[in-house]
């Protein structure tokens, strides 16, 4: 039974319910929990909820081989408001069956104000490989049941792994069919690559609304992770998989760059608002503590994770480190399309920032599985179209920083790795794509592939200059703006297939998605290949 869509009856036998049966439980936890977080005993009884708590539902996320980070965040309302300052005493708890019948640990712990009563529990010392599920308890309140796993052991001859590619969930100008379908599918992983939230708005494209204005303060970011967190599909997606992420520019705002905003916001100020926005962004997801979860203001978002020996995904962070964007307009900073931009030789600009380039080198020189699969936030494959006067460039994207790219592409080509494959968001199109020592030169040989997906509801560009794109980029095998999805990536030894899955523009309530497209790489051949 769902409170929140009980009548009042039902709610108050519910709660009875909870009450019987969850201060046994967690009296239980109390005496058997293996650790404490500092605090978690202030409170001499649990708390008797007037509202549910755990309104934005579980996740879990960063899957290794004995540990996942399971997540929940409080949802403290006025009526409950006593406990907004002193915090609540919660139970988690981790069960190997699905009928929650075999008991694995119980980690008590304690909200804390400061971090948004957010809770990330670091579920170690479990089985490599396997299903586990979980749930929180706080007093009388239960949270939903999420389903998560571990990854496979580092050496294991895995055959399969089955991810969910996503990204660019703006609330406003769709319903979350992708989210909807991706629960109900059998994957071992979400992999969500940008624009988790939006923070501006647009009512040309509207179909349901906001509940605020533009965010700037932890608060404000907070509210808007928390009204986007409350969306039935999404909540499923989380509860049904373990995710991947990382992120864009729109956790933060649209087409900024390491310090500055398009405004040219004081980069002490915009530091500020930086910093409440990454704040608000770990305290909603299922992420891992860093070494001081409390400033998150330099929050590291990169990562790596093998699955097996079949697979190795890195998380790559686009945002935080680059350069910002050559050739700007004075007028007003972020990207813009230039025709002719002396700063885009500049070796010394990168989009990655160049500790995170090094990182990645040494880790794909180094890596041992058979496919690389390196997830960013865009489109790394040349996009430029011809004009009279020359050829277009976008300069928030990767042909904005094609020194940066030639540098990652050439280190691909020298370790003689034919077996990656990039995976982006943020153009809000899908796309299949080749990718070649040197971008659009086709004596230039291919070496590695490309996967876009489309976004989960924002709109996409015009088809027409979307075709536009494709005839002037023939290594652009594939390309569409005009459905929202996700792409289901199905990797086996032998290939990874990806299954572009779709429905129009803007994604209705009710919507199903269907095959738009199938492409897929073979193994020891760079390139992409149609599999429809």
């Amino acid at each position: 039974m769902n409170p929140l869509s009980c009548t009042a009856h039902e709610r108050a036998n519910q709660r009875a319910l909870w009450s019987r049966r969850d201060l046994h439980r967690l009296a239980l936890a109390t005496a058997l929990a293996p650790w404490a977080v500092p605090g978690a005993h202030a409170q001499s009884a649990p708390p008797r909820w007037q509202a549910n708590p755990f309104g934005l539902g579980v996740a879990s996320g960063q899957p290794q081989p004995g540990s996942v980070v399971l997540w929940t965040r409080l949802l403290i309302g006025a009526a409950d408001a006593a406990l907004q300052a002193q915090g609540a005493a919660v139970v988690c708890e981790l069960f190997a069956d699905e009928a929650l019948r075999q008991p694995v640990r119980q980690w008590r712990l304690a909200t804390q104000a400061s971090r948004g009563h957010s809770l990330h529990v670091l579920a170690d010392g479990l089985q490599p490989g396997r299903h586990y599920w979980y749930r929180f308890v706080c007093g009388n309140a239960v949270s939903p049941v999420g389903r998560t796993r571990t990854s496979p052991a580092t050496d294991e001859a895995v055959r399969r792994l089955r991810l969910g590619l996503a990204s660019c969930q703006h609330y406003e100008q769709g319903h979350y069919a992708a989210h909807q379908d991706m629960a109900a599918q059998d994957l071992d992983l979400v992999l969500f690559v940008g624009d988790y939230i939006y923070e501006n708005s647009n009512k040309t494209f509207k179909i349901r609304a906001h509940e605020s204005g533009m965010p700037f303060s932890l608060d404000e970011y907070r509210a808007r992770h928390a009204h986007y967190k409350a969306d039935p599909h999404l909540q499923a997606c989380h509860a049904a998989h373990p995710w991947l992420m990382t992120w864009d520019d729109h956790e933060v705002v649209n087409d900024y760059a390491n310090d500055l905003d398009r405004k040219y916001t004081d980069p002490v100020v915009f530091l500020q608002r930086r910093a409440a926005a990454y704040q608000a962004y770990f305290e909603h997801m299922p992420l891992r503590l860093g070494p001081d979860p409390l400033q998150p203001s330099q929050m590291r978002i990169h990562d790596r994770m093998a699955w097996g020996t079949l697979a190795e995904v890195w998380t790559l962070d686009c945002r935080q480190h680059r350069d910002h964007q050559a050739c700007p307009d004075l007028m007003r900073g972020g990207g813009r399309v230039v025709l002719g931009c002396d700063a885009l030789a500049d070796p010394a600009r990168s989009m990655l920032g160049m500790p995170q380039e090094q990182w990645l080198t040494a880790g794909l020189t180094q890596s041992r599985q058979r496919w690389k699969l390196l997830a960013q936030a865009t489109l790394m494959a040349s996009s430029g179209i011809q004009t009279p006067l020359g050829r277009s460039t976008f300069t928030d994207g990767w042909d904005g920083y094609p020194q940066a790219r030639a540098r990652l592409l050439q280190t691909i080509s020298d370790a003689r790795l034919s077996d990656v494959v990039m995976l982006g968001g943020d153009v809000h199109a899908n796309v299949a794509a080749q990718l070649r020592l040197r971008a659009g030169d086709e004596r230039s040989p291919i070496v590695a592939s490309e996967v876009v997906t489309t976004s989960v509801s924002t709109r996409g560009m015009s088809p027409n200059i979307m075709a536009q794109i494709q005839r002037d980029n023939p290594d652009i095998r594939h390309a569409r703006s005009d459905e929202r999805g996700y792409t289901l990536i199905d990797v086996r030894p032998e290939r990874p297939e990806a299954q572009f899955l779709t429905t129009p523009h803007p994604a209705r309530p009710q919507a199903r998605l269907a095959l738009q497209a199938r492409w897929s790489v073979q193994q020891g051949v760079a390139g992409i290949e149609s599999g429809s």
